[in-house]
């Protein structure tokens, strides 16, 4: 089995695994501790063993001996010891896949973004703190940190191993999804860091994402947040060039666009938007639909575009979805036009400052000709992010538009192609 499949295998396995050992000793922070430490030996021993035949039989006996290694330390609980021992029978594993109650566990909301995000990337997509601290870019010791004050908050909290009902259900699955998609978001446009993406976060919320689908298929902002996923990824391999410098949607070679991941994105957009409701991510992923449908730029339906901004907007509301509709706006009646809507911007603070909504304002003066205000805008921006790719691509635009003679027009840049369609969380949550 090569290295991708066996990493694959592994956290496919690793939320089935926990699910069954927490449903049966309904103890989520000893449970997760030892289904991390039967991982870790898993990657150890398989490579040079090979995958035993029921691998997920081998990762929940070894867990189940770690969790009871862990009881027997504890001398408190020398009483439960016996009976808990006596109840594990290893290889009687159930066939419940409990991912999805796993997920709402980790999505608590007692917990901040930030460890929700971090506590489903370990225990539901079974990455490493080491690997999650490396995403995140801040040491493992306070990754490590995080983690253990997240699993101590849910233990506080008395949180049943159980999927709420009724509205705190629906409630919660929004929570979930919010999460995925910051994931998502981190990968698609890594917030800080030398490369502009990290494809591997960007995997994981996929796979997270097909596994909710998979629970809940007649869930339309589910379907709607899959495929708003695929048809984001399916543009990864044109968004840079070959030494790692960011190209703007329009500028993209569609050639290399991953059609597959397009065409199962259309089809499940289709089938988002036939349900009876109408949600946030239904309508972003109509709106990467409309951008693929597209076979140049110059073919995007700018119209729709704005239509369906404006829609989200009215439903959703955000300054990070105002500040694209003022891009779409911009294509269909003007850059005088957008620079207007940007205006209402000014005094939210969510924005001030902010290097997407410098580098929109930049790209819109740019096309009205005033190219000294765009220099200085487009250097403002630059210096405001975190992302060496973003920055790199925004100091360019910053000496291209300063050779250009006064007055000159700009061609159709879109600095808001460099992130997803609709950004409808980036400023609340603060990690966009």
């Amino acid at each position: 089995m090569s290295t991708p499949d066996f990493e694959d295998l592994l956290r496919a396995l690793t939320p089935q695994v926990l699910g069954a050992l927490v449903r049966r000793h309904g103890q989520f922070e000893g449970c997760e501790d030892a289904v991390q430490e039967a991982v870790l030996a898993a990657t150890v021993q398989w490579p040079a063993e090979g995958v035993p035949d029921n691998p997920r039989g081998w990762l929940m006996t070894v867990a189940s001996r770690r969790f009871i290694d862990q009881l027997r330390s504890d001398h408190a609980r020398r009483e439960r010891e016996s009976a808990a021992a006596a109840e594990v029978v290893p290889e009687d594993v159930p066939d419940t896949d409990d991912t999805l109650v796993l997920l709402f566990l980790c999505c608590h909301p007692s917990l901040t973004a930030a460890s929700q995000t971090a506590l489903t990337l370990r225990a539901v997509g079974g990455l490493t703190t080491a690997e999650i601290a490396r995403a995140f870019l801040v040491p493992e010791a306070t990754m490590a940190a995080r983690i253990s004050r997240a699993k101590q908050r849910i233990k506080a909290s008395g949180s049943a191993f159980s999927l709420p009902a009724g509205a705190e259900r629906e409630e919660r699955l929004r929570v979930v999804l919010h999460v995925l998609y910051l994931i998502f978001n981190e990968g698609y446009t890594a917030s800080s860091g030398r490369t502009l993406h990290r494809a591997d976060l960007a995997h994981e919320a996929i796979r997270l994402t097909r596994t909710v689908h998979a629970q809940l298929p007649e869930d339309g902002e589910v379907t709607g947040l899959l495929a708003l996923m695929l048809l984001t990824h399916a543009r990864r391999e044109a968004r840079t060039t070959a030494e790692g410098d960011l190209v703007p949607l329009d500028e993209q070679d569609r050639t290399t666009w991953d059609r597959e991941l397009i065409d199962e994105g259309l089809d499940l957009v289709k089938a988002s938007l036939a349900g009876p409701s109408l949600g946030p991510y239904q309508l972003q992923a109509a709106i990467a639909a409309t951008h693929a449908d597209a076979a140049t730029a110059k073919e995007t339906n700018w119209p729709q575009v704005h239509a369906l901004y404006l829609i989200l907007e009215r439903i959703a509301p955000n300054p990070m979805v105002t500040l694209n509709r003022a891009v779409a706006l911009a294509e269909t009646e003007g850059p005088a036009a957008g620079l207007a809507l940007l205006a209402t911007l000014d005094g939210d603070q969510r924005l001030a400052g902010h290097h997407r909504l410098l580098s929109v304002r930049a790209h819109l003066l740019e096309k009205t000709g005033d190219t000294a205000g765009a220099y200085e805008l487009y250097r403002s921006a630059a210096k405001a992010t975190a992302g060496l790719a973003e920055r790199r691509y925004l100091e360019a635009r910053a000496g291209r538009v300063r050779a250009q003679p006064a007055g000159a027009g700009a061609a159709a840049l879109s600095p808001a192609g460099t992130s997803p369609p609709a950004a409808a969380s980036a400023v609340r949550t603060g990690r966009r």
